[in-house]
């Protein structure tokens, strides 16, 4: 057995079983893919794959078994391959963050640019999603770590901490009856169509369970992922707005007034998620340093290691 048979079966999988395609990726044959594939298969005493002819189709039941090793196996590979370059080149690679809109649009600009002034020849990278697809993204690999809020907090797999607390804001036209309000109502805002972030995204739960809890059914006109999508409808008189508080600039939204309306729908907290087992570059502590000074590298590595209970705010 050998490191080159397990490099070929995780690739024949990640290609949808192709082999040829599978040889491309990692820059061989096709005959030398299916020949390492058959002997590990005699070595191990089992099928890894089904077969039709020649060709394979899918993973037999201890074919999943043994992906799932060969996962981990080369998880540890890389990892050692990442201790490597990081004592090669401790501020020089890659680095990808997964994030939702919100927060690589609103959150994340000063902290990036800190983090590519410290280290300016990492190359940064910025995957956009919803909660689930950036977590997912990080499961896979595609990302070193995802920043959401709390739908990712419970994700097998991941480990997540909190960064900061926010909460919503309305905004309405400058000359909105909304703005005459000392408190505004969950009833008062029922009386004008709602415009706000899809189910997925920015706490919308938070909004949803809020109208519930008191039997009221807003009229929700438009949903968005994207804040300044909601503001643009904001400001065409279509409805009012519901938006994370950090998406609104008084000085570059002038068109536009904002609310509080924190207690409406409390209080959300944005957390970074990482993968649990994963080996981190030096400079991804550094980042998540950046991004929340609480989080210093001894703690993020104690929760990731299990030698400290889950931190939060």
């Amino acid at each position: 057995m050998n490191l080159h048979q397990l490099r070929f079966v995780r690739e024949a999988v990640r290609q949808n079983f192709n082999l040829t395609e599978a040889a491309k990726a990692l820059f061989t044959s096709q005959p030398g893919v299916s020949k390492a594939i058959i002997e590990l298969e005699e070595e191990l005493g089992v099928d890894i794959f089904s077969r039709h002819g020649k060709r394979i189709r899918g993973l037999t039941e201890p074919g999943r078994a043994v992906l799932k090793s060969v996962e981990l196996i080369m998880q540890e590979i890389d990892g050692l391959k990442r201790i490597g370059n990081e004592f090669a080149a401790h501020d020089s690679g890659s680095f990808t963050i997964a994030t939702t809109h919100t927060q690589a649009r609103y959150s994340l600009p000063k902290v990036v640019q800190a983090f590519t002034q410290k280290f300016p020849k990492v190359r940064l990278s910025l995957l956009q999603g919803n909660p689930k697809q950036v977590a997912d993204m990080v499961l896979m690999d595609q990302a070193d770590l995802a920043i959401a809020t709390e739908s990712i907090a419970s994700i097998d797999g991941l480990i997540s901490l909190p960064c900061y607390q926010w909460e919503h804001q309305v905004v309405v036209p400058v000359d909105h009856p909304l703005l005459k309000s000392k408190s505004i109502t969950l009833e008062e805002l029922t009386a004008y169509p709602l415009i706000t972030y899809d189910s997925a995204f920015a706490g919308r739960n938070k909004i949803d369970h809020a109208f519930a809890l008191r039997n009221l059914k807003p009229d929700i006109l438009l949903e968005a992922i994207d804040a300044d999508v909601i503001k643009t409808y904001v400001e065409l008189g279509m409805g009012i707005g519901i938006i994370a508080g950090m998406a609104f600039d008084a000085e570059r939204d002038k068109n536009l007034r904002a609310i509080p309306a924190g207690h409406l729908f409390g209080t959300n907290v944005s957390r970074v998620a990482l993968k649990q087992g994963a080996y981190l570059r030096s400079y991804v502590f550094t980042f998540i340093e950046l991004l929340t000074p609480t989080l210093n590298r001894k703690l993020v590595e104690q929760v990731l290691n299990g030698e400290k209970d889950m931190y939060e705010l």
